[in-house]
């Protein structure tokens, strides 16, 4: 469980995070949908402590961070570092030892060759990989399934189902309504720093009908297409 309290994040006179009040509950798949700029990572950034913030975040274990697993967007890759060495880093900045890397190589990436080799698919599924492979109880996914093949997305699914089975807290954030409404048990719009809504599976429809609204339509009565 992640609770966030009265959070707020501004960048010089832009207020990105407006006094935010959620709760992530453990064994549950909670999303985050919004525009691109809505405040999506900056509320994970806050949450996995990567930038300061008013307010509290506060967690069923204490120091969360150290429990905490965040796949960003565009996860980074030292050119001149081979997939093997990336995960054993990742570890060791854990203080954790990973056996069998071989065999936990779900996506069959080739584990000796440079970063500077991988693609921004295979960076992602790296970090996945890494992240899945030490001990976390919360996991933080920043539009997990743009960027990577079909099959993957398809096994990155099954593996967010599999970590609510387990009890994980799970926090995906996406711009497409889509991509949430097949995993998520609640969806929350967060809008101009603000959660605007939050909804349970059971409206998923009337938040996208909400967020669709008249504009799409009138939007494409502007081309008057023939």
């Amino acid at each position: 469980m992640i609770t966030v309290s009265n959070l707020e994040k501004s960048f010089g006179n832009n207020r990105v995070l407006d006094y935010i009040d959620i709760r992530f509950p453990a064994g549950k798949i909670s999303g985050l949908v919004g525009r691109n700029g809505a405040g999506k990572t900056t509320l994970f950034h806050c949450i996995a402590g990567i930038e300061s913030y008013s307010g509290k975040i506060f967690s069923d274990r204490p120091k969360h961070k150290n429990y905490l697993g965040y796949l960003t967007t565009s996860p980074y890759m030292i050119s001149r570092i081979t997939g093997r060495e990336y995960i054993q880093f990742i570890a060791n900045a854990r203080g954790q030892n990973i056996d069998n890397i071989e065999s936990k190589n779900i996506f069959s990436l080739p584990l000796e060759r440079y970063g500077e080799h991988y693609s921004t698919g295979m960076k992602k599924k790296l970090a996945l990989t890494a992240m899945l492979m030490l001990r976390n109880e919360y996991y933080l996914f920043d539009e997990p399934f743009s960027g990577v093949d079909l099959d993957s997305n398809i096994i990155i699914k099954a593996i967010i189902r599999k970590l609510k089975v387990l009890g994980k807290t799970v926090i995906i954030s996406s711009h497409i309504y889509n991509t949430l409404t097949e995993v998520c048990d609640s969806i929350h719009l967060l809008d101009k720093g603000k959660i605007a809504q939050s909804v349970t599976s059971d409206d998923f429809n009337l938040l996208e009908s909400m967020l669709e609204g008249d504009t799409v339509d009138e939007l494409i009565d502007r081309l008057d297409l023939r």
